[in-house]
């Protein structure tokens, strides 16, 4: 519950500092600039708030881990459910608007998380897992859309230790295998997600591994 409240908060403070300017450089999603991704996040803040709100009464289907599934192909950003966050993101015109936005319902997103039982189940995507262990899916997916908002902005601030180490035990445990000590968790999440491809130096580190990436997570 920690790491999720740090890296949420974190993610939503970075995208508040961010200038107005900013909002239109590209972002570390294929296809979407940072609007694009600030629109993306909302919906996952309404997410939060929808799956808190869904309890379930059966036994969990799924944990912090199988939650996540590997998927075949990265992002292409032609998906029609990402062409629709492209124009809905479009259709705010005033980057401030973004930030509203996202602040009012992220905001919320992290209080009812926080006042959540983690014990309790709720149900998302057709699986019941404990509080605990979807929030634990969130520590995931705000420290790689963190880096995906700062992959070209050098002079923000990136995501928190304690979520990149979180995020990339977790990898590593969904994929079955560790990554080389000599990658950060930082680099280790970017090449093993495919957000960046790995260097000569990397792909020799990885030895077999490099052959299983990337892990896509969907």
């Amino acid at each position: 519950m920690d790491h999720f409240a740090d890296s949420w908060t974190a993610l939503l403070t970075a995208v508040a500092e961010l200038p107005d300017q900013d909002f239109e450089r590209p972002s570390g999603c294929a296809g979407w600039l940072v609007r694009d991704l600030v629109c993306h996040l909302i919906v996952d803040a309404q997410d939060i708030l929808i799956t808190l709100a869904t309890p379930a009464d059966t036994e969990p289907t799924a944990d912090a881990l199988t939650y996540w599934h590997v998927e075949d192909h990265p992002p292409t950003g032609e998906d029609p459910l990402d062409a629709l966050t492209v124009r809905l993101a479009a259709a705010y015109q005033d980057p401030g608007l973004l930030r509203f936005h996202l602040d009012d319902v992220g905001s919320a997103a992290g209080r009812a998380a926080a006042l959540a039982d983690p014990s309790a189940r709720v149900s998302t995507r057709d699986l019941v897992l404990t509080v605990g262990d979807y929030l634990a899916t969130y520590v995931m997916e705000s420290t790689l859309h963190h880096l995906d908002l700062v992959a070209h902005l050098p002079e923000a601030a990136g995501p928190p230790a304690e979520g990149l180490a979180h995020s990339r035990a977790a990898l590593e445990a969904i994929a079955g295998a560790a990554f080389p000590a000599g990658l950060s968790d930082r680099d280790a999440l970017l090449v093993g997600t495919g957000r960046r491809a790995p260097t000569e130096a990397e792909r020799a580190e990885l030895g077999a591994l490099a052959e299983r990436l990337p892990f896509v997570l969907g």
